[in-house]
C-alpha cells in the first residue's frame, strides 16, 4: 500500500512539474527566444516580454564581434505614436537599447533591425511587446506560487485518488480548495494590485484569463466538494474538477492581461 501511494506521489509530480514548465515556457511573459542568420554569423537572442523594475528596460542581444550593428524602433502599444528608432549601443559584447520605463500595465512593442553593412535583417517576423509590471514584494508574491502550486499538486493527486478508487478523495479535494482560495482568491489580487495597479481584471469588468480561470477551477471544485459530501461515492465529481485545474493551468499565464489602452486614454 505504500508503495502504492509512492507511485502515485511521482506520477502527480510529474504531472504537476511538466504542466509548470508548459504553462511558464507558453505564455506572452517568457522571453522570445530565437537565432537569425545574417551573412556568414549566426545570431542568438533572447528577448524581454516583461519586466519590473523601475528603470528602463534594458534589451540586449549577445554579439561579441563588434561587426554588427543594430537599429531599435518602438512604441507604446495601443497608440498611436509614431515608431522610434535609436540605433543600439556596442557594449560588453552586446548590442543594448532601452525601453522608456511605462506605468504598471503600459506596455511597448519593438522590433531590432540587424545589418553588417551588406546584409540587413530584422530578428522577429513580428514585433515583441512587453508589458512592464510593478514590484511585488516576495512575502506576497512567493506564498502565491508556493499555494498555487500546492493547489494544482493536490488537484492532480485528486484525480489520481479517484481514478485509483482511494479512500482520501474528499480530503484531497478539501486541501486542493482550501490552498487555491487563498493562493488564488486572496493573494492573487493582491499580487495583481502590486503588478498592475488592479485587484481583478477578469470577468465581468475585464479578459484577464488568469483571473477567470482561478474563480472558474474554485467553482468546480467546491461543487465536487458538495457533491462527494452529500454522496461519497460521486467520486467522478472530484475528477472532473481535477481535469478542469490541469485544463485551466496549461493556458498560458497572464493571457489577455491588464494593459494600458493608450489610445482611449486621457494625453
Amino acid at each position: 500500500m505504500k508503495m502504492k501511494n509512492f507511485y502515485f506521489w511521482i506520477i502527480t509530480i510529474v504531472i504537476t512539474l511538466s504542466s509548470v514548465v508548459y504553462q511558464r515556457m507558453t505564455g506572452p511573459t517568457y522571453p522570445l527566444k530565437g537565432k537569425v542568420t545574417l551573412g556568414s554569423e549566426q545570431i542568438k537572442y533572447k528577448l524581454l516580454r516583461t519586466y519590473g523594475g523601475s528603470d528602463n528596460a534594458e534589451i540586449s542581444i549577445d554579439e561579441p564581434t563588434g561587426k554588427v550593428s543594430g537599429t531599435f524602433s518602438y512604441r507604446r502599444y495601443k497608440s498611436n505614436d509614431e515608431w522610434t528608432e535609436v540605433p543600439m549601443l556596442h557594449q560588453g559584447g552586446k548590442l543594448l537599447a532601452y525601453i522608456p520605463h511605462q506605468p504598471p500595465a503600459g506596455k511597448v512593442m519593438y522590433d531590432i533591425t540587424l545589418t553588417d553593412g551588406v546584409n540587413t535583417r530584422k530578428i522577429t517576423e513580428e514585433p515583441v511587446v512587453l508589458r512592464f509590471k510593478g514590484h511585488v514584494p516576495g512575502g506576497v508574491l512567493l506564498p502565491h506560487i508556493l499555494l498555487m502550486f500546492l493547489a494544482m499538486l493536490l488537484s492532480t493527486r485528486t484525480g489520481v485518488e479517484v481514478i485509483a478508487k482511494g479512500p482520501n478523495t474528499l480530503k484531497l479535494a478539501v486541501f486542493t480548495t482550501i490552498f487555491l482560495f487563498i493562493g488564488g482568491i486572496i493573494l492573487g489580487p493582491i499580487v495583481q494590485k502590486y503588478a498592475f495597479d488592479a485587484y481583478w481584471t477578469g470577468w465581468p469588468i475585464g479578459t484577464d484569463l488568469t483571473d477567470n480561470k482561478t474563480a472558474l477551477a474554485l467553482i468546480v471544485w467546491l461543487i465536487a466538494i458538495y457533491r462527494l459530501r452529500k454522496n461519497s461515492e460521486k467520486r467522478g465529481w472530484a475528477l472532473v474538477a481535477a481535469i478542469v485545474m490541469l485544463m485551466v493551468y496549461l493556458i498560458p499565464h497572464s493571457m489577455f492581461g491588464s494593459e494600458i489602452d493608450h489610445t482611449a486614454a486621457p494625453q
